[in-house]
């Protein structure tokens, strides 16, 4: 018989605002083994992966106070547990990860101007409005991928739709923002080079996200 889904939400508010250990149980009960299964994607190691989903509810114990914040626990504990994981292969390969984005040249650190870094703020802020303007699911879908990183076939595991599905929301949200900030951007830095912007916003820059672990 499968067991209902508690209110996640309100479980984590009462971790936060009342150190409540019987709701932190729930929320540990409830996530633990879809967790662990997450992590041993990543490290290969079903040992490792429980030492380091143990990891993550301790620290989210420790520093419930400053999880009051979060909106969504069960993607916030789940991008945790990819950071611990990723750390995790990190520390223990020799090889050396380096993370490349092919950005085109206008846009690489020699022009980075006080007026270009500033430019790129407010369209981070305009992008973040947007953002919030877009239908529950394809807002979750977008934040995890371009924010947590997750790939397609992890988002579909967590919110429980098709990797198809993902894929159709990630797309509806990419077109809906484009859409959106288009003439916000055509405003602030003419018609030609907001498209380029626009993309590389929306596809290739990491977006301001808060972690706690």
């Amino acid at each position: 018989m499968k067991v209902a889904k508690p209110d996640l939400v309100v479980l984590w508010s009462k971790i936060c605002l009342e150190s409540d250990m019987t709701a932190f149980e729930q929320l540990y009960r409830y996530l633990y083994s879809r967790l662990i299964k997450f992590s041993i994607y990543y490290v290969s190691d079903k040992q490792a992966a429980e030492d380091l989903v143990t990891e993550v509810f301790v620290k989210c114990w420790e520093n419930r106070t400053a999880g009051t914040s979060i909106l969504n626990p069960e993607s916030y504990l789940f991008i945790a547990v990819k950071n611990q994981s990723l750390k995790h292969l990190k520390k223990n390969s020799s090889v050396t990860f380096i993370d490349l984005v092919d950005v085109d040249d206008d846009v690489s650190a020699t022009t980075q101007t006080p007026q270009y870094i500033l430019e790129t703020k407010e369209l981070h802020r305009q992008l973040n409005l947007a953002i919030e303007t877009l239908a529950p699911q394809a807002r979750e879908v977008f934040r995890l991928i371009k924010e947590g990183g997750l790939k397609y076939k992890e988002v579909a595991e967590l919110l429980n739709i098709s990797p198809r599905t993902v894929q159709t929301q990630l797309f509806r949200a990419i077109a809906k923002l484009r859409l959106i900030l288009r003439p916000m951007v055509e405003m602030e830095l003419g018609e030609n080079r907001s498209g380029k912007i626009i993309s590389w916003l929306i596809l290739l820059s990491p977006l301001s996200f808060l972690y706690y672990l």
